[in-house]
């Protein structure tokens, strides 16, 4: 089965190489970026691609009529597009016979749409899934090819998570990509009025409100640890980030969020909305003094 692969994310380097080491697969073109803007996860396959022996495409100033041509020139039987952050259009994805082929870390129909992993985190999950699909014109919206159930653990942040999801990608790519050759597999289509689509996230999103609970506060830190940027506070009228964040079992109930119980070496505790957090990793230099308010 002849292949193209699109992607430019650290996610996207395991999945094409889980998918190069199928016996009936030959990846006939990769294209990929040279660089994305605010993306902590970005990866060029470029070098993938000539460990592969296969052609490249950096496609960052490549228009759409121009990416279709050159994915129709390497004759691809399927298409797969993991890590890719311009919507395909109609024209690309009708180029393969076998159809190509997404991926979404979360339960489709539930939680389509914007930073997956984050939200996941952020909302304080127990669970998310692990689910490649057929793309159409929609966003995280095609028939489900292979789905996994995914626990996401209490102690769990970006980037446990994002490495438990690449193991589990690669598992699928060995279970699906041989049905998929053959033609025996069997989409299952969404429910279009089911789910739900989470937004695009902004700055403010995950920028710290000391009125916020301290498990709502912790949550908001490990979801955005590496590799992401990291949440942030303001100091001094400046975003500083936090990388990590614990919840501390006893707050004075009577003191206002966003006030420094307790300094110790570079660890301090600080009042929330309910509850305190012991920020243990951070870039808040210079310390406030306990009783100071962030």
């Amino acid at each position: 089965m002849k292949t193209v692969f699109i992607g430019s994310v650290i996610f996207s380097r395991t999945v094409l190489a889980a998918l190069a080491a199928q016996p009936d697969v030959e990846i006939t073109g990769v294209v990929t970026r040279r660089a994305a803007p605010a993306s902590g996860d970005f990866a060029s396959l470029r070098d993938d691609a000539a460990t592969l022996g296969a052609p490249c495409l950096e496609a960052d100033d490549t228009d759409n009529a121009a990416l279709a041509a050159w994915i129709r020139d390497h004759a691809p039987d399927a298409l797969f597009c993991i890590g890719w952050n311009r919507l395909l259009t109609g024209e690309v994805l009708a180029i393969a016979p076998k159809g190509t082929i997404g991926y979404h870390p979360a339960a489709l129909p539930e939680n389509r749409g914007r930073h997956p992993i984050i939200w996941a985190l952020a909302l304080g999950l127990s669970e998310t899934a692990s689910t490649f699909f057929l793309m159409d014109e929609g966003a995280d919206t095609g028939a489900i090819v292979d789905q996994e159930p995914v626990p996401i653990g209490a102690d769990d942040d970006a980037g446990s998570l994002y490495a438990r999801l690449q193991d589990v990608a690669s598992d699928q790519i060995t279970r699906f990509v041989p049905r998929l050759a053959d033609g025996t597999l069997a989409p299952r289509p969404q429910d279009p009025q089911a789910g739900n689509s989470w937004r695009k996230r902004g700055p403010e999103d995950g920028r710290i409100d000391w009125r916020m609970p301290a498990q709502s506060i912790r949550n908001l830190v490990r979801a955005l640890a590496a590799p992401y940027p990291g949440a942030t506070c303001l100091v001094g009228g400046h975003d500083v980030v936090v990388r990590r964040a614990e919840i501390v079992a006893d707050a004075p109930r009577n003191l206002e969020p966003g006030k420094v119980l307790s300094v110790e070496g570079k660890s301090l505790v600080v009042k929330c909305g309910g509850g305190a957090v012991r920020l243990t990793e951070h870039d808040i230099d210079p310390l406030p003094e306990p009783g100071a308010y962030l």
